[in-house]
């Protein structure tokens, strides 16, 4: 009887084994608690997704400083943080052979501003997004903290880290020229927009020790006019590969205001298979590709053509959590994704995170699918607003 290729597991160079190549891709679940700690909702969200057969999920987003998260729903792992809570998600989130790993994020220029100072590579002063500089010695900051989150997530039992350098946060803004003007070591060339994220690799991995996974997220490209570009991204992969890194997670687009979403100008299909390929010729590393998979036929030829490792899924483990377990039995092969009548801004991000909240409080998904898109953002706004507050009251306003 042959096997799956989805299915079939994958030894990873730090030598963790995951027993599938299907992984819940990072999402900004916004389901901590306001102070940056895990709650029940959360704590079920992945163990459901753990449940449904998922090899791997990533926790999008999580903080290492609370001054420059990109939701006030965000966790925040630190010092100061109460550990055992973080223990108890990973537990809950590693049942059935799944692994679950922390997203280490920093939003930069795009922190959430009613909670944040923002700051990113360069001073902006655009229409709707306004930033100071930050200092070399915070950049020195940020490695360090990156590298003690990491440290804290195995401390507290988490299978693996993602460093987030896509998507138009911290990292990924050093990577672009439109965002990145300084004149030191850390802008210019590629070479020295990229010196961060080669410095936090190295400073998580002198961490974490040699057989812990990190996953990093890059961007193909963040789809700007002058922005970071696929000839950069290109070289970026390629200096990756001498690093230590287990996975190379491919996507794009950015969340500036104003920018298209990586949809929109994908067509049908996963969004970035052809760079995909391309970075395959210049990396021994595994690749995983994020973004357009909805069915497993595309899955299949993703990873059976041998364009990448492993297939990120997002918004399909949304509308059913326990897709791995299905595909593996041969059933729900293309599942049903909503259709919007209408999409007014930040409405189908906000229908999927408050789906992502159903999972969590284990309501059928049927309820959800009649949700109101216009009720959706309500509700989602709200909520916010309502961490807000208690974020200002546990950590102070930023300075």
């Amino acid at each position: 009887m042959s096997v799956d290729p989805l299915f079939s597991p994958f030894t990873l160079p730090c030598g963790v084994v995951l027993k599938s190549r299907l992984i819940k891709s990072a999402m900004s679940d916004s389901l901590g608690d306001g102070t940056g700690h895990p709650t029940q909702t959360q704590e079920r969200l992945y163990e459901r997704w753990a449940e449904g057969g998922i090899a791997a999920s990533i926790i999008g987003e999580v903080q290492g400083l609370s001054g420059f998260a990109e939701k006030p729903g965000n966790l925040v792992l630190n010092a100061q943080s109460d550990l055992e809570k973080f223990r108890v998600l990973a537990e809950r989130g590693q049942q059935n052979g799944s692994l679950l790993w922390l997203q280490l994020g920093h939003a930069g220029a795009l922190s959430y501003a009613p909670t944040s100072a923002p700051k990113g590579p360069s001073a902006l002063d655009l229409e709707g997004l306004t930033c100071d500089a930050i200092s070399t010695d915070e950049i020195k900051g940020v490695i360090q903290q990156f590298a003690e989150t990491a440290r804290l997530a195995r401390q507290c039992g988490f299978g693996g880290v993602q460093i987030h350098a896509a998507h138009g946060f911290l990292l990924s803004q050093f990577l672009s020229p439109l965002f990145n003007k300084r004149d030191d070591e850390y802008g210019g060339s590629i070479d020295n927009r990229m010196r961060l994220l080669l410095e936090t690799v190295e400073a998580v991995r002198d961490t974490v020790g040699p057989d812990f996974p990190i996953a990093l997220k890059l961007n193909s490209s963040d789809q700007l006019e002058r922005g970071f570009s696929q000839d950069e991204a290109l070289i970026v992969v390629k200096a990756l590969n001498d690093t230590s890194i287990d996975i190379l997670d491919i996507s794009g687009g950015t969340y500036f205001p104003g920018a298209k979403s990586a949809s929109d100008s994908a067509g049908k299909g996963p969004y970035f298979l052809e760079f995909a390929k391309q970075a395959k010729k210049i990396t021994s590393k595994p690749l995983m590709l994020t973004g357009g998979f909805k069915t497993k036929e595309q899955a299949d030829y993703a990873v059976m053509s041998g364009s990448v490792d492993f297939v990120g899924l997002a918004r399909a483990l949304i509308v059913a959590p326990s897709l791995p377990n299905e595909w593996h039995k041969g059933v729900n092969l293309a599942p049903q994704f909503p259709r919007f009548s209408h999409s007014p801004e930040g409405g189908v991000t906000a229908w999927y995170t408050m789906r992502i909240t159903d999972i969590g409080d284990d309501k059928p998904i049927d309820e959800s699918f009649d949700l109101d898109i216009d009720k959706a953002i309500e509700t989602y706004e709200a909520r916010d607003r309502e961490r807000t507050e208690i974020w200002l009251k546990h950590f102070g306003p930023s300075k």
